[in-house]
């Protein structure tokens, strides 16, 4: 069958490439990981499709181009109007298929998608200029010209979202896109190529190849007729992707992994610190984000973990499409047993579990139960790893030189949380901690004027306002001189 139903959308489960769906004489298995349901075989993609994928989008590229950020401006609103419209199916659809809080879609997640291509479309229109300014007397002009053909692999953690913080600037500056979306997470990225569709988005400027990463990724990124390559997920596949890119020297871009500090002082509100602490749970603490290491000053240590854990322990874990639910299961059997698997080995080492660190019985399949291990010993796995997970670490200092030094002892650099009651004590933990983002008494705030990216093995470049655009196009210099003119 070439449709699946799916949360009552009727969903291609075939690659969309020149405006067709194309099928693959292989396919692969997608379930929920909610409850294991069955949700159906999935076009497996490699070589061939890639090579279409690829042709029909150089072969889209210079129309696209040439209609200019008004032009293509117009399409990408009508795209954001039927992402709006659909705003009740694309939510249920990717709870089904990634587990996260359908609330959580329906009210924050579905409308950011629609705003992703929104402010891209307009930034590209109305901000996106440098004034000219004179070398004696030679008038330099700053423009941004579309690069060609953008190769995009998204993660599965929040599929639709993170693939539109690529494909709205991407498209608003002019490049045609191939999406290789997460083989966990295909379903929402097939019913978008529907909506440009709809939103009559010329053929082959928008197209889908499903598939796993060492098949339709790995041939997309080594393709020579790619012109820009984006890949967001982890370390060990952004250097794969490199190799392949240096043969081509093809411009890459990265967001990868992050192992955040959280950093309670001792003039913070600690009420406010444990209320942010909880929020690193989210989505089952499958975010690139989070202060899963909370460095708590040692003077207010004890009246912290108390009120962390009143809290901790109000979180309901349960079914994703229950609106009370807080959190829900881990995204598939492969990342849950990697997650169990870095708790057990925690506990045989003897480091202290305080709650959680195991299986939640009694829900069974691919729920977690929110963990914290408690001054787990320096330099140790459960520290140092990307665990993606609900799972954190809470450590104790006694000085600020003591707490930047083990906040920056990583080999991340994605964010950073402080949490304190004193503007200049919080300036002077900031300025010194390594990271692309850092929030100040507060979590995930993200505007798309602000650059976001990551320092040290979290990443390379930055998207947001003009930065995604320095990426996704060609920045040209035309010098004009004074001289040499006949009118």
């Amino acid at each position: 069958m070439s449709t699946i139903s799916v949360a009552g959308a009727e969903i291609d489960t075939r690659h969309y490439i020149g405006g067709q769906r194309v099928s693959s004489a292989q396919t692969y298995t997608n379930t929920s990981p909610i409850d294991g349901t069955f949700l159906g075989e999935i076009s497996r993609g490699g070589q061939e499709e890639v090579d279409a994928a690829v042709a029909a989008a150089r072969a889209a590229f210079p129309a696209w181009a040439k209609l200019g950020p008004q032009g293509r401006g117009v399409l990408l609103h009508k795209l954001a109007d039927l992402v709006e419209e659909n705003n009740e199916t694309l939510s249920q659809l990717e709870t089904m298929d990634n587990g996260s809080l359908l609330r959580s879609h329906r009210r924050g997640v579905m409308p950011r998608v629609a705003m992703n291509i929104r402010f891209f479309a307009d930034w590209a229109l109305n901000d996106l200029h440098h004034e000219p300014f004179e070398t004696r007397g030679h008038t330099n002009n700053i423009s941004w010209d579309p690069s060609g053909v953008a190769a995009l692999i998204t993660p599965w953690n929040a599929p639709l979202m993170l693939a539109t913080w690529k494909i709205g600037p991407a498209l608003a500056a002019g490049d045609t896109v191939v999406l290789k979306p997460a083989e966990w997470t295909p379903l929402s990225a097939s019913f978008f190529a529907d909506l440009t569709k709809q939103a009559g988005i010329p053929d082959g400027v928008f197209n889908v190849v499903q598939g796993y990463g060492k098949e339709a990724g790995a041939a997309l990124v080594a393709h020579p007729d790619i012109n820009r390559i984006s890949f967001t997920g982890s370390v060990p596949t952004a250097k794969a992707i490199a190799r392949a890119a240096a043969d081509n020297l093809t411009p890459c871009s990265f967001e990868l992994g992050g192992k955040s500090p959280m950093i309670v002082l001792e003039d913070a509100d600690l009420d406010l610190a444990a209320e942010i602490a909880v929020e690193q749970y989210d989505n089952a603490g499958q975010v690139c984000l989070s202060g899963t290491r909370i460095f708590v000053h040692e003077n207010v240590a004890d009246e912290f973990a108390k009120k962390f854990g009143e809290k901790a322990a109000a979180i309901k874990q349960g079914d994703p499409r229950d609106e009370g639910t807080d959190i829900g299961p881990q995204i598939h059997q492969v990342h849950f047993d990697r997650v169990k698997g870095f708790v057990d080995r925690a506990k045989a080492e003897g480091q202290e579990i305080v709650w959680g660190g195991e299986p939640n019985e009694e829900l069974g399949g691919l729920f977690f139960k929110p963990t914290l291990v408690k001054n787990p010993t320096p330099g140790s796995e459960i520290v140092s790893s990307e665990i993606f997970g609900p799972v954190l670490c809470m450590m104790t200092f006694s000085t600020d030189e003591e707490v930047i030094e083990k906040a920056n002892g990583t080999e991340f650099g994605l964010a950073a949380v402080v949490v304190s009651g004193n503007k200049d004590h919080a300036k002077k933990i900031t300025d010194e901690i390594v990271a692309g983002t850092i929030w100040v008494n507060c979590f995930f705030v993200r505007d798309l004027r602000a650059p976001f990216g990551g320092s040290k093995k979290s990443g390379i470049g930055r998207d947001g306002g003009t930065w995604s655009f320095d990426f996704y196009a060609d920045v040209k210099n035309t010098v004009v001189s004074p001289n040499g003119w006949k009118e």
